[in-house]
């Protein structure tokens, strides 16, 4: 079995039983074995419990036909290491945490397990999820499989440096400020970041800023793990509402003839890489090829800087809630942050949740009420950094790590502060070999058209048999 094989195709052929889930599990686990020493991609496996999960998957598709068994019965996915799996510890990317095995499973890992999904082990994150590079004290630096003197970017670095060199078909991911689209971009890879609320996990998470979903190789996958995770929770004090028909089943709809705005111009002034605006450029060529009305568009934004110290108000209280063991032994960054935020009285807090609601409207008045269905920026602004560029200046400046990752963000955290669904595509390679993403963005609720839309753009622009040379 090609280890790049979709997770849906994967799905099918266990309930064919063209392959079994141990034939599976051992496939991945043998690649990690290979690959993982030089990209760091994971920071906990238990291969025994996995093969054990395996085996279990293995005779529950033997009992019958492949109709009773859920829809990705035996395929193996990795969890990032933000998130809890019972019998597994769960660092938070930090020197603090606790070794000792979770009592409980996270609401949406449970949902990837009611799925079928075999959890293959932990993926690494930076501390907390802080930053778009994957470095840590506690687990070491991340490498791009494309090049690993370049970073897989972050938060969900270690779940996509997993899928692109094969050590995974597909894994969860994160994302508070762009750590499913970042990774997606750096490593060549489908990512998006769904509605707010979408994706529910047993709180309001960040404000909901911060959501789960997947990087994928292929639009389809990304729609199925939607179906999957993406469906309300009756005990949740706030959900997106429910698609009129699964997500799997619209992206294979035609999404009508669209009214595309472009815009290569970040929200807030950074420097771009050529790269970055020439994949946007192609991309527009090729919706304009497809028949949309595609346009440069001039975005109403809010004021810059009351943005900035607004959801910087809100990203201070990311360790908020984290069962850590030493807060002593968190990396400067965090320590300043979370400083930051014991500083900031509730009353400010509130304040500063509330001007990040009002200055998120002229953004959502772009779809809402000035026409337009679809927005392509650039993901980043910049190709992947080299690796370990992040901390520079911070032995001085610890907030530095934080002001390093604009160029990567600038274009993301936006999205994440509207709670609109965003979307990144691997449509373009820059010179340097390195993938670069470009992000589609829809109107409140329309996943649909982004899935729509990437599914046309796929077969537009094919990047499926792009592999990075390590993969083999």
């Amino acid at each position: 079995m090609d280890p790049f094989t979709p997770a849906t195709e994967l799905a099918a052929a266990v309930r064919r039983r063209e392959v079994s889930p141990v034939e599976l599990a051992e496939l991945y686990l043998g690649r990690i074995d290979k690959l993982d020493p030089e990209l760091n991609a994971f920071c906990f496996r238990d291969d025994d419990r996995v093969l054990g999960w395996a085996r279990e998957a293995e005779a529950a598709a033997a009992r019958g036909t492949g109709e009773h068994l859920p829809p990705f019965h035996g395929v193996p996915l990795p969890i990032k290491d933000l998130n809890r799996v019972e019998g597994w510890p769960t660092t938070y990317g930090s020197r603090g945490a606790s070794a000792a095995a979770n009592t409980a499973t996270d609401f949406v890992v449970q949902r990837y397990i009611d799925a079928g999904f075999i959890p293959l082990g932990m993926t690494n994150s930076p501390e907390f999820g802080t930053v778009s590079f994957t470095e840590s004290e506690a687990h070491g630096v991340t490498r791009n499989p494309w090049d690993p003197e370049h970073t897989p970017g972050g938060s969900s670095g270690g779940a996509g440096a997993a899928v692109a060199s094969g050590m995974a078909p597909i894994a969860h991911a994160s994302d508070g400020g762009g750590s499913i689209r970042i990774p997606a971009s750096c490593n060549g890879l489908v990512g998006l970041k769904p509605s707010r609320n979408r994706v529910p996990n047993g709180v309001n998470e960040l404000e909901g800023f911060a959501t789960s979903g997947a990087v994928t190789r292929t639009v389809a996958e990304t729609a199925a793990v939607l179906d999957v995770i993406g469906r309300p929770d009756p005990l949740g004090w706030y959900n997106a509402p429910p698609p009129s028909r699964p997500w799997s089943e619209a992206a294979r709809e035609e999404p009508g003839r669209l009214r595309i705005g472009i815009t290569t111009t970040p929200p807030v002034e950074v420097p771009m890489d050529e790269s970055c605006v020439e994949a946007v450029r192609r991309a527009a060529d090729a919706l304009a090829g497809l028949g949309h009305d595609v346009d440069e568009v001039e975005l109403s934004l809010p004021d810059a800087d009351a943005f900035v110290e607004a959801f910087g108000i809100v990203w201070n209280v990311g360790s908020a809630g984290i069962p850590l063991e030493d807060w002593d032994a968190i990396e400067p960054l965090n320590a300043a942050l979370r400083r930051a935020g014991r500083s900031t009285d509730s009353i400010s807090y509130v304040e500063a949740v509330m001007q990040t609601q009002l200055l998120a409207r002229p953004l959502m008045a772009n779809f809402v009420e000035g026409g337009l269905d679809v927005l392509v920026t650039p993901t980043m602004a910049v190709e992947p950094p080299r690796c370990g560029s992040v901390w520079e200046g911070c032995d001085v400046e610890p907030m530095l790590g934080l002001m390093n990752c604009f160029p990567m963000a600038v274009f993301t955290s936006v999205w994440n502060v509207t709670g609109l669904p965003a979307l990144s595509l691997p449509l373009h390679q820059a010179p340097s070999g390195l993938p670069v993403g470009v992000q589609f963005v829809a109107g409140p609720w329309r996943e649909d058209l982004l899935l729509q839309l990437g599914a046309t753009l796929e077969q537009a622009m094919p990047w499926k048999d792009r592999r990075p040379a390590i993969a083999g």
